[in-house]
Order: structure tokens, then sequence, then C-alpha cells
């Protein structure tokens, strides 16, 4: 089983790294990008074919190590 995690910024959290995206975008001549906020994706393969249990699981890991939930947030989505 395979877990997607995307993990991004929390919507008023300043994101310097989408700013310096943005203005390298506009630099290189791409008109009309408007904002730019920065994340973090992660493929995880899990054993097992529980896919309540594995949510769970890749929550937990989120909130122990994967997001610093301060100031991220996280979406999990479990597949084959």
């Amino acid at each position: 089983m395979k877990a997607k995690v995307h993990v991004t910024l929390k919507p008023g959290v300043l994101d310097p790294q989408g700013k310096a995206v943005e203005g390298a975008l506009a630099a290189l001549g791409f008109a009309g990008v408007e904002s730019v906020r920065q994340g973090k994706f992660l493929e995880i393969e899990l054993a097992g074919d529980d896919r309540d249990a594995a949510e769970r699981q890749v929550a937990e890991m989120c909130e122990k190590l994967l997001a610093n939930t301060v100031i991220e947030k996280y979406d999990v989505e479990i597949g084959d």
C-alpha cells in the first residue's frame, strides 16, 4: 500500500522560499504568477492492506515527525 503525503504551510504563515520562487519566475519572464507557496511531498510504502490503519499510522507519522503542525498542515492519500 502507498501513502502520499502533502505538507504545506498553513494560510497566513510567511513563506520566504515561495516568495523567492515567485520572484525567480518573474525574472525568467513567466507573467501572471500571482503567488507561490512551497511545500513537500512524501511517498511512503506501507506493508499490509488495512487502509484505515494505514491512514491512522501515517497521520501519526505526520504529527510526530513529518509536519510541524504549528505552522504546517498535511493531507494523506492512501492508495494501492
